[in-house]
């Protein structure tokens, strides 16, 4: 069962991600943020993108892969619980200098220097998601945000089946 959300009675924060499941070991590594930069990091940059919820994480990976793959490669969901919610960092979206940066799109260099920025002064990122407006991601990078979370599970991802309909 899905833990509650502090607002609504729970006790912990949790922080969700997706992964493919021969990489799930290493879900707090950034490798791919590394490798390639992302939405809020340039490239050397090892971030790790999660949601505040386990559906936007499950979208934040499908907008990329497509339902398909997820239906068809293991996957597995991470859930790890945030110790100090002080130690968050949210970003009010007005503060964002460019709003488009908010909205799906290929990020810009500016962007993602906004977003290292962001990083290098804070442990958490809590910012706004591009593919659900009014869903929330946590971005930090594991080193700076050493010994304040921990893996709470880690469990097979099965994707509802109505989500990669046979074709016609």
């Amino acid at each position: 069962m899905t833990p509650l959300p502090i607002a609504l009675g729970g006790t912990e924060l949790i922080a969700w991600r997706l992964d493919q499941a021969v990489h799930a070991s290493t879900w707090d590594r950034g490798e791919g943020a590394y490798r390639v930069g992302g939405r809020w990091n340039s490239k050397g940059v090892r971030a790790v993108y999660c949601s505040l919820d386990p559906a936007t994480a499950i979208l934040e990976v499908a907008v990329h892969k497509g339902f398909s793959a997820l239906d068809t490669v293991p996957h597995k969901l991470t859930a790890a619980v945030i110790h100090d919610i002080a130690a968050i960092h949210v970003v009010d979206p007005s503060t964002v200098p460019n709003p488009n940066w908010l909205h799906p799109g290929i990020p810009g260099a500016g962007q993602q220097a906004f977003g290292d920025d962001l990083l290098k002064r804070h442990r958490f990122v809590a910012i706004p998601s591009a593919v659900s407006r009014y869903s929330w991601n946590l971005i930090f990078v594991a080193s700076v945000a050493s010994g304040e979370y921990a893996l709470k599970l880690q469990e097979p991802f099965a994707l509802d089946t109505r989500l990669h309909p046979p074709a016609n």
